[in-house]
């Protein structure tokens, strides 16, 4: 385990001081237990420790909606998922997944508060190095600064894509100085697009602890940036940059993990697809190390025959599970795989001891490297037992979720057993990954008029899937896997665009990409109204029935009411909340 992972999370009380004032009674002032001095915060070793509280909030500290694995908001609100379980667990997701929350409800300022905490701290980083010991060098300054910058970008890039404009404070802005009347009227791109390239410039290529940023994560990043803005021809430039050249914080060429899978496993952090992940650590003392907000999202009631044991949140949908059907080793483009004749097979209302046939029409062999469905091996687990596994099926469905799960091999090495649950693990959450960089780049290279590129890059991400087909220990296929490379020529800029959008629901599924990627794209209302709510709110009434919808009004999640009471006059809140 590198040092770097265990390092998170070891000094956040220590890298923000505190200042007692009184009127009159100086006896009654008494220095703070545990904290450190200006001096001691000012020195290279306490810098880097202010840094590395930046780095830890990366991962949400154990707020389960604040982290950018996005379950909720990325893959919940964009139908890829259910919140699953029971209706009275953790309720206050239901009217986000319906489409129906205000801005006073539950979970409104889950992301807010922890980018808010993220951007506080690389500030803190920031305003430290002005006053530097020293023992610091101009070197360092650099050093330093150009990750807080890349740290603080990565937190209001966050922001941005949910809540639109939130306030704008940077390390000149603290408490007492103007904070309180900072308005959230500026657009917030252009600053984390001047973040980003500052990065860019001051980064080195390499890293001598993998979990820092290098330049090569600021590339991908700001060229992710400009897919928002819609600057195609700046993203083109940069992915083109970082697809030939591009390599990880600990110096491998960026590249596609050979097979699926492997991508998610904890002895395999840090490869080569990794362009920026956030570092969990298990077993280190406090489970905030590890992968600290999935501790819900494992199959239900599984004992020692399975992972986790709780609690059945998040389970895949069934329009999800069905994007997965092929014809010819293609998808459906034309979005008939929820029709009867292509839906996937499933054994909704079935009890494990009744009999079950699993689908045996043409699959994606990425579907069970994602999803778990019943009679296909769950990881070194077992195969799936379908309704045993699953807390509440008529209300999340049969499926469990798969990726970023511990296998039984990993227990005790990446699992942490210290905790209420042995869901928390070592598993790194990578936030880019270089199948990301080539769809989005497939993405720009479409907008920019060179579609046989886009299929290039399309296709090099399916022919990892074509070599990722899951086999059971016998040596067979788990199920009726075809899928193939797109072979013709690619002359349709709006089928090009299908295409491409398509893959990156079946690459990056379940990671928390797909809502914002319909926001993006001007599709939510289509493919929620369409597709996902008439198919899955048919079989899970109680759950997404009674009119569940989307409109453009849930394009951001509104700015949290509890903020607006703080700053009466000053926040203007998102139209129509």
């Amino acid at each position: 385990m590198n040092n770097f992972k265990l390092k998170i999370g070891a000094l956040l009380a220590s890298t923000a001081m505190m200042v007692a004032v009184s009127c009159s009674d100086d006896f009654l002032e008494v220095p703070p237990v545990g904290q450190l001095s200006e001096a001691q915060l000012t020195s290279l070793a306490g810098l880097d420790a202010s840094l590395i509280a930046a780095y830890s909030q990366v991962n949400g500290r154990g707020n389960r909606l604040g982290s950018p694995s996005n379950w909720v908001w990325g893959s919940i609100r964009g139908g890829e998922a259910n919140k699953g379980t029971d209706p009275g667990d953790f309720s206050t997701i239901n009217p986000i997944q319906r489409f129906e929350n205000n801005a006073a409800g539950g979970e409104m300022g889950s992301k807010y508060n922890v980018c808010y905490e993220g951007i506080a701290r690389a500030n803190n980083v920031l305003r430290l190095l002005e006053k530097r010991q020293s023992d610091v060098t101009d070197n360092d300054v650099i050093r330093l600064s150009a990750q807080a910058r890349f740290l603080r970008a990565h937190f209001y890039f966050e922001l941005a894509r949910d809540y639109n404009r939130t306030p704008y404070v940077d390390e000149t802005v603290d408490y007492g100085s103007g904070l309180e009347e900072v308005k959230n009227d500026k657009d917030l791109w252009p600053f984390i697009i001047a973040d980003f390239e500052y990065a860019i410039a001051n980064l080195p290529s390499t890293q001598p602890q993998v979990g820092r940023v290098n330049q090569w994560a600021a590339k991908a990043y700001l060229g992710k940036v400009f897919m928002y803005t819609k600057e195609y021809s700046r993203a083109k430039a940069l992915f083109d940059d970082v697809i030939a050249n591009g390599v990880t914080s600990n110096g491998l060429k960026y590249d596609l993990v050979p097979y699926y899978d492997d991508a998610f496993r904890a002895a395999n952090d840090n490869h080569e697809e990794s362009v920026w992940a956030y570092q969990s650590a298990a077993n280190t003392g406090a489970v905030q190390n590890a992968n600290p907000e999935f501790d819900l999202n494992f199959p239900y009631n599984t004992g020692p025959a399975g992972p986790g044991n709780c609690c059945g949140f998040f389970q895949p949908s069934f329009t999800f599970v069905n994007a997965f059907r092929t014809r010819n080793g293609l998808p459906l483009l034309d979005k008939s795989f929820n029709s009867p004749a292509n839906e996937v097979k499933n054994d909704m209302g079935l009890a494990s001891d009744q009999p079950f046939t699993p689908d045996s029409g043409t699959l994606d062999p990425r579907l069970d490297h994602t999803v778990g469905r019943r009679g296909i091996p769950y990881l070194d687990w077992q195969d799936h037992p379908g309704q045993a596994w699953i807390r509440n099926q008529p209300n999340g469905g049969p499926y469990s979720p798969r990726k970023y799960v511990y296998a039984r091999s990993e227990q005790g090495s990446f699992q942490d057993n210290s905790s209420w649950t042995p869901g928390y693990t070592g598993i790194n959450f990578m936030i880019i990954r270089f199948a990301d960089v080539l769809l989005l780049a497939a993405e720009a290279e479409i907008e920019v008029g060179n579609l046989e590129t886009a299929r290039t890059y399309v296709n090099r991400v399916r022919t990892r899937a074509i070599n990722s087909k899951l086999m059971r220990e016998d040596g067979t296929m788990a199920a009726n896997y075809d899928i193939k490379i797109y072979d013709s020529p690619w002359t349709d800029a709006n089928i090009a665009r299908e295409a491409v959008r398509m893959e990156r629901l079946l690459e990056l599924g379940m990671e928390g990409h797909r809502f914002y990627d319909l926001q993006r794209w001007g599709t939510a209302e289509a493919e929620l109204n369409n597709i996902y709510f008439p198919y899955d709110g048919a079989k899970l009434p109680a759950a997404l029935g009674n009119g569940a919808r989307y409109t453009e009004k849930f394009k951001w999640v509104p700015i949290p009411q509890d903020q607006i009471d703080l700053q009466p006059g000053i926040l203007i809140q998102n139209p129509g909340f």
